[in-house]
């Protein structure tokens, strides 16, 4: 017997990732039934978020078969963004039915999304600042090669144009957003300025039963997030735990990175949501949460976007038009935590370590920088290294830092993305409310009652009253 399992063993067989499988299995039967009882996918998705860091920790370097299941969670949705993109932007955009509209809902959706990304800036550039972040930092630049990370620089031209399609097909199974919002765009003015309708009728009709499809294969992929989310966060943990001696040297940079993420996600966002868009922070919060909890997991912006237009459409009552719209250019535009948090705190770190003497007037660059770098900023995982490296080349500073920082980059990412996606999301909230097309009666859970207009929806505190007495289900 013992020379049978010895054969196995030889052959490749790891009996502990066997059982981590196992254990798996048996959560995973678990959160299948608590959702088959009717417990709250947000609460499912956490359970799962709380058993893949414990299995992460147990099993350390024994998850190798678990981590597919994550891995293909993330292929799939990623596999669905772009026909989910170039669907909804045509959809959305030929029913706003004129030009005009379409240019008013671009330049407000472009517009919140690099307010909430220059606060950010603004906020790290302060803290940063004022903690003297890098400062008595022991940095040995000797030994570095940073010649993969100058490969990966991009110039500020080729930013521009890589912005617009050159291969439509190409463009739709690399997942470039821009080009493909672009030439969405594109097809569908070009279906406005038809006179005729009946002419383009079956073209509308495809897209239109085409969208219903992809929502469908949306719905069937985010049901299995909680399954996913143990499987990535495990991993994930396992990884992290091997890095333990090397994260510790830069714990400090890492806390203060996910304190200014925590702080940009729910206080900045928070304030945002209560005077632009005129909605309760924490109800907001609470109803994307399931989107916050997939970006922290995935690291992925553009994977997470399933998820996070569902809840904006059904949960807050973002219209599609916007939500189709707003959301995924949040996935290419902004960034707050990928675009604005990293490059600018790795850069006064940078500064602060090496001695470098820099002024107000270099600071404001610096600044700027990042923001322009904002512009065309990939929502995929490994993202934030290239922007930071952008930025370091074109203030000058030298992008060997960013090598020696990249024990806690992918830690780093799981809070970044988490900022993104909520910033998308508050930016189409607010957009939807400038827009005058966000339903208040579904941010409510309102269902038993019945409004001629916005003013009369009851209050938070009215609704929890009459909900006492029965008259408002919630």
């Amino acid at each position: 017997m013992f020379t049978a399992i010895g054969e196995l063993t030889d052959i490749g067989v790891n009996w502990v990732a066997l059982f981590a499988l196992s254990v798996s299995t048996l959560i995973f039967t678990g959160l299948y039934y608590l959702g088959k009882n009717g417990l709250d996918f947000s609460l499912r998705t956490f359970i799962g978020l709380g058993a893949g860091i414990v299995l992460g920790f147990v099993f350390q370097g024994n998850l190798e078969y678990l981590s597919p299941v994550g891995v293909i969670y993330v292929r799939i949705i990623s596999a669905v963004v772009a026909p989910l993109i170039v669907l909804s932007i045509i959809s959305s955009v030929t029913s706003l039915g004129n030009a005009k509209r379409i240019t008013t809902l671009g330049f407000r959706s472009v517009f919140w999304l690099l307010i909430n990304t220059f606060i950010a800036i603004v906020i790290t550039l302060a803290v940063s600042l004022l903690l003297n972040i890098g400062k008595n930092a022991n940095l040995n630049l000797d030994s570095v090669d940073a010649g993969k990370l100058a490969d990966k620089n991009v110039s500020f031209t080729d930013v521009v144009t890589n912005f617009f399609p050159e291969n439509f097909i190409s463009d739709l199974l690399s997942n470039n957003i821009i080009p493909l919002i672009i030439a969405s765009l594109a097809l569908a003015i070009a279906f406005i300025r038809v006179s005729d309708r009946q002419k383009v009728k079956p073209f509308r009709d495809f897209v239109e039963g085409a969208k219903e499809v992809v929502y469908g294969v949306v719905d069937i992929v985010i049901e299995a997030t909680p399954y996913a989310v143990l499987s990535l966060t495990a991993t994930a943990v396992s990884k992290a735990s091997g890095k333990a001696e090397a994260i510790v040297p830069l714990l400090v940079l890492l806390v203060v990175v996910y304190a200014l993420c925590i702080f940009h996600t729910y206080i900045v966002n928070g304030i945002l949501l209560l005077f632009a868009a005129k909605l309760n922070p924490v109800r907001f919060f609470k109803k994307i949460f399931s989107s916050q909890l997939t970006a922290f997991t995935t690291q992925s912006s553009v994977g997470t976007l399933p998820s996070t237009i569902s809840n904006l459409v059904k949960k807050v009552g973002v219209h599609e038009e916007i939500a189709n719209f707003t959301a995924p250019l949040g996935t290419t535009i902004g960034m707050p935590g990928c675009a604005g948090i990293w490059p600018v705190i790795l850069a006064v770190f940078a500064i602060n370590a090496l001695g470098i003497q820099y002024s107000v007037q270099q600071y404001i660059v610096l600044a700027i920088l990042a923001l322009a770098v904002s512009f065309g900023t990939a929502g995929v995982p490994g993202t934030a290294t290239i922007t930071a490296t952008a930025v370091f080349t074109a203030a000058g500073l030298p992008i060997e830092v960013i090598v020696l920082l990249t024990p806690i980059n992918a830690i780093a990412d799981m809070a970044r993305t988490a900022t993104n996606v909520t910033a998308a999301a508050v930016s189409a909230a607010i957009v939807a409310r400038k827009e005058g097309r966000l339903e208040d009666s579904v941010f409510l859970d309102l269902t038993a009652y019945q409004y001629s207009s916005v003013t009369e929806i009851p209050s938070d505190v009215e609704i929890e009253s009459q909900t006492a007495k029965g008259g408002v289900s919630k």
